[in-house]
């Protein structure tokens, strides 16, 4: 396959995670993309919240934020434009900041398809109230939620299984199949957690093969981490894993369906 082939596969293929910034023009460059490399539909959230160095000192700090650098407001209301815009191949999720009045979530939850958090962007913990309140809005609202861990206590998957249990009619996804390429450990604490998923952007292949074996095809999600990667690399990722037909449209697209309630539970 040369550089400027689309790397489409056999199924459809949902992105469960990517992100456009507030710039003008980055919905149109990921719909783009989209279509370079064959991708139907992606789920999106708010981008360019911190810069890149302050976002990898949190994941491996112990999630200090100090006065006045408290980063942007995560741009909700662009990502519900250009969802709309779409013509529904883009996926809204609202991007929780627990700093923030959670009544600004309650009010225009309905409008989105599901929730993030991130303790890496916002050094708030899983086990936090401002955060239960947040997921206690998506729980009514039955819609999942997409979380990304962090190595310091309170923001690692541990936390996030923590959380899971509390809420065991919602379902959580552990982003990146958790804060390093092979955290084979994190699949291991999800394992017996039923009501959370993996999704495989950013890991090493070797952990994306064990999530699928340790947890099964039906908890395992295909993601990108769009615009940090680019979703040529992940798609190359999922069609080295030598998956089943029937195994890779359970991730690559029936999975995430499911999630969003557009197909019955059994199809």
């Amino acid at each position: 396959m040369s550089s400027d082939e689309p790397c489409v596969l056999a199924a459809p293929v949902v992105d469960f995670h990517a992100r456009i910034t507030p710039q003008p023009g980055s919905a149109a460059k990921l719909l783009a993309t989209m279509d370079e490399v064959g991708i139907a539909r992606t789920v999106i959230s708010a981008g360019g919240v911190v810069d890149l160095g302050r976002l990898s000192r949190q994941i491996v700090g112990r999630g200090i934020i100090h006065s006045g650098d408290s980063g942007a407001t995560p741009d909700n209301r662009g990502v519900l434009a250009a969802a709309r815009a779409s013509g529904g191949r883009l996926i809204p999720f609202y991007f929780a900041d627990p700093r923030r009045p959670v009544a600004d979530y309650r009010a225009v939850a309905a409008d989105y398809r599901g929730l993030e958090l991130s303790p890496a962007v916002h050094c708030v913990a899983f086990s936090d109230r401002r955060v239960h309140a947040y997921v206690d809005v998506a729980a009514e609202a039955a819609q999942p939620v997409y979380a990304a861990c962090v190595a310091w206590p309170g923001g690692r998957p541990a936390d996030l299984v923590a959380l899971a249990r509390t809420y065991p009619q919602t379902t959580f996804i552990l982003g990146h199949c958790g804060f390093i390429g092979i955290d084979i450990h994190a699949l291991e604490l999800v394992a017996p957690q039923h009501n959370v998923l993996v999704e495989l952007s950013g890991c090493f292949t070797a952990t994306a093969r064990a999530a699928v074996a340790r947890l099964g095809a039906n908890r395992v999600l295909f993601g990108t981490e769009y615009p940090l990667q680019h979703p040529r690399v992940e798609l190359t990722k999922l069609a080295t894993l030598g998956l089943t037909a029937t195994d890779l449209a359970l991730v690559a697209w029936r999975n995430a369906h499911r999630l969003l309630k557009e197909e019955p539970d059994d199809a």
